[in-house]
Order: C-alpha cells, then structure tokens, then sequence
C-alpha cells in the first residue's frame, strides 16, 4: 500500500487550473500516481476586472483557453502568469476536469481549500461506495495565486512522501499529519469516506 507507484492521488482545487495543476506537476515529477480536478461549476480564471472573470466549461482544452487569452489581450495574460499557467497545464493533460464527473477510485484526496473539502466531503458521502475502501480526504488551505500554488505544491508533496513511507495509511494518517501540522503551521482537515 505505502509505495510510492502504488498510491493514488487526487489533488483538487476549484477550477483544476492552478493550485491542483501546480501540485499535479510536482508529484508527477516524483513518481506519484496523481490526477487533478476541480469542483467548481464552471472553470473561473481571472480576466479584465475583478468583475469579469473568463468562465470556461469544463473539457475545454487548455490549447483552447489559452488561444483565447492570447486574442483577447495578450500583455495582460502573459503579464499576470496566466499564460505561463496554461502552457504548463497542457504539458499535464489536455483540459480541466470536474471531480464529480470522475469515474476513478483514490487512496487519497487532497483539497486546496475549506470550500472544496467540503463539496468533495459531501459528494462522496452522497453516492453509494461500489467498493467501501477507505478514502483520505485532506484539506491544506492555499490561496489562489501562482506563488502560494507553487508553496502548496511543497506541501501536497512533502505530505504525500510522509504519507507513503508509512506502513500502515488508516493507522498512522493521525500522526502523520499532527507531525505535518506542526511542521508547516497550517491546518489540516482530515475525513474519512468510502469509495
């Protein structure tokens, strides 16, 4: 169970554009089983105002997001990292997607903020288990923007390397992350659903 090949993990944020791409990239990188997802409605990218957001569906490309940022104003985009964001999510995977649609079963699911943990918490606890394995839900809060991603994606993956060096994950997941607690000085969230 506790190899890193072995394990597998969801990271998750609202619009799986920054905080859970950032994340996906970085414990790819290290060998993990990863996907990334967002739980929002729509995919919410800053745009022109703060009123005025860029609101894609999602299983629209990133090639496509990306093209469209460019013709709407490219200094901009490329100004405020969106650009950059984008051309690194599509070296990942093709588009943003929604966690709720997922087929797929984890060990682990990893939220970047208290409003996300809550709607995967109950998204999980609302259909029935198929397999009633133990699913880990954790929550570490990261604001969403491309420096405090890049600090979660630290995080996400200094806890995923405590957490597969354990022995046992349903026996130690308390202590691992009280330890993690301690050391990052963020707090954790932690539920258990069934699969």
């Amino acid at each position: 169970m506790s190899s890193i090949s072995n394990l597998r993990i969801a990271v998750i944020c609202s619009s799986n554009m920054n905080r859970s791409m950032e994340a996906h990239a970085f414990l790819s990188k290290k060998g993990f089983h990863v996907q990334s997802f967002g739980t929002g409605d729509k995919v919410k990218i800053p745009g022109s105002a703060a009123d005025k957001p860029n609101v894609y569906d999602f299983g629209t490309s990133y090639d496509e997001i990306y093209q469209d940022l460019l013709e709407k104003d490219k200094s901009l985009y490329t100004q405020n990292g969106l650009l950059h964001t984008l051309d690194r999510n599509r070296r990942i995977k093709s588009y943003p997607e929604k966690f709720q649609e997922t087929k797929e079963k984890f060990d682990i699911l990893i939220t970047c903020e208290e409003r996300v943990y809550d709607q995967v918490v109950e998204f999980m606890e609302s259909k029935t288990p198929s397999s009633n394995s133990i699913v880990h839900v954790i929550n570490i809060d990261i604001q969403d923007n491309l420096e405090e991603a890049t600090i979660g994606a630290f995080l996400i993956s200094d806890l995923c390397m405590q957490v597969s060096k354990t022995e046992d994950l349903d026996n130690d997941i308390e202590e691992v992350l009280h330890n993690f607690e301690e050391k990052c000085q963020r707090p954790v969230l932690h539920s258990i659903v069934f699969n």
